[in-house]
């Protein structure tokens, strides 16, 4: 069921402030570097393990800036990929509608980052601080005096990435979130495209790059031994496929 409340009348009354915001401490070294990264004006690319708090510590830094009214820019902005079905003009119902599944999880973070206020996330985009951009309709737009928050990143084809880079306009950053080892995509040469894309970016002096690891995992412990065994067999299926095509290529 979506979550998405309309009743203008009782959002008039209320107001979202710095005062609001749940305040926030890093509790691991990569958590520390992003906060401090951010305050250096930095573009950015968090990637790595789930469960470490990437956007939400991002959300986070967002919304304290823009309420705080001490950076260029006014606005935040989540862009998110609709997979599987990028294209959401097929679906039935309006934008909102269509976009409710994608957006109920942002609903869920305003809540803890605003736990006194009554529907924050409504509240938001109501005070025209927050936005909510499908990458299908990204396309031909510039973001200016924005913060930027690219989520689920690894399910964007490097096509879908290059486009959103290159739509960041005057006084805007922006900040992709993901992990590569979770992506929807089914295709190989489109899982490439964010190892492809932070090849990159890299190379940019603009962007700080944070590998967040095991280590930064905050969620329950159950769900951090599962996400460890999970990624130790993966990755030994990926060496295990690597060695298999070196030894072919060896017998060749």
């Amino acid at each position: 069921m979506s979550r998405q409340r309309n009743n203008k009348v009782q959002l008039k009354a209320k107001c979202l402030t710095k005062s609001s915001l749940k305040q926030i401490t890093p509790i691991t070294p990569n958590q520390v570097k992003t906060f401090e990264a951010f305050q250096r004006n930095k573009h950015l690319m968090l990637h790595g393990c789930a469960g470490t708090g990437k956007t939400f510590i991002m959300i986070y830094l967002a919304m304290k800036a823009v309420l705080s009214r001490r950076v260029e820019q006014s606005k935040v902005v989540i862009v998110r990929s609709m997979l599987p079905t990028r294209d959401i003009g097929f679906l039935p119902g309006s934008q909102e509608e269509k976009m409710s599944v994608y957006t109920e999880p942002y609903y869920s973070l305003f809540d803890e980052l605003f736990p006194d206020v009554e529907n924050p996330y409504e509240l938001a985009k109501y005070q025209d601080i927050l936005e909510f951009m499908p990458t299908s309709y990204i396309r031909g737009i510039t973001l200016r005096d924005s913060l930027i928050i690219v989520d689920e990143c690894q399910n964007l084809n490097f096509h879908e990435l290059d486009t959103i880079i290159t739509r960041v306009g005057e006084n805007s950053r922006v900040a992709f979130c993901g992990d590569f080892m979770q992506t929807d995509l089914v295709k190989q040469s489109e899982q490439q495209g964010i190892i492809q894309f932070m090849d990159i970016i890299k190379n940019m002096d603009s962007f700080d790059m944070i590998d967040f690891s095991e280590e930064d995992i905050v969620r329950s412990g159950l769900v951090k031994e599962y996400i460890i065994a999970k990624n130790r067999k993966v990755y030994k299926g990926m060496f295990e496929s690597i060695d298999r095509k070196m030894s072919q290529l060896k017998c060749a």
